[in-house]
């Protein structure tokens, strides 16, 4: 997983509420058996103009330049809310999205997010309009700065907004782990106890 210390780039508002898993990615696009690919169904109902087709729709923001390079979205409260399905972290991952910035996301969806190399940012809602208002001015100049390593994000206008994350969420991104590379960092101590209990209930390892 790559790492995330600090990110600045091309932020695209989709300034709507109860952005659900299925908006993400619908259920008909899920027909991978891998990670790959998923990003060509990325937002599809709004993406594209017919249900399973690839015309697209001229009017979604990420059809537009400089949108087109995004790698932050900026987004209305309880992003991510719905079904639990992880192939909309990764269609958003596959497709360039680094950061997003929004009031609230679904829990489910927020975990799915660290754990796939995504910075998910909780900012108040008038922050993140004010955001939105910002690069919608200039997106290609009004850039935004994600900074994880000091909790801030910084506005085009140079305003910087602090945002908390727990700890062990942090770590993860900063050093690029997903949950098997975490626990993997305990091999010692897993063997050790192992050995411990083999000890102590050797029928168990029959």
């Amino acid at each position: 997983m790559e790492k995330f210390a600090q990110l600045t780039a091309i932020a695209a508002p989709i300034m709507r509420i109860n952005i659900d898993t299925d908006v993400i990615i619908p259920s008909r696009e899920m027909k991978r058996v891998s990670k790959e690919g998923l990003s060509e169904g990325m937002f599809a109902n709004w993406r594209y103009t017919k249900p399973g087709g690839r015309e697209e729709n001229p009017d979604f923001i990420l059809n537009q330049e400089p949108y087109r390079q995004a790698r932050i979205l900026l987004s209305g409260d309880n992003f991510g809310c719905g079904s639990s399905r992880e192939h909309a972290v990764w269609a958003l991952a596959e497709w360039g999205i680094r950061a997003i910035i929004t009031p609230g996301f679904g829990n489910i969806f927020y975990g799915n997010c660290v754990r796939n190399g995504i910075l998910p940012v909780v900012l108040d809602n008038q922050i993140v309009e004010d955001l939105a208002s910002q690069v919608e001015a200039d997106p290609a100049i009004n850039q935004i700065t994600v900074n994880l390593e000091n909790y801030t994000v910084t506005a085009p206008d140079g305003s910087q907004h602090n945002f908390d994350i727990a700890p062990a969420d942090r770590e993860m991104l900063l050093e690029g782990l997903d949950g098997i590379a975490v626990t993997q960092r305990r091999d010692a101590d897993i063997l050790a106890f192992q050995a411990q209990d083999q000890q102590q209930r050797p029928w168990i390892y029959l």
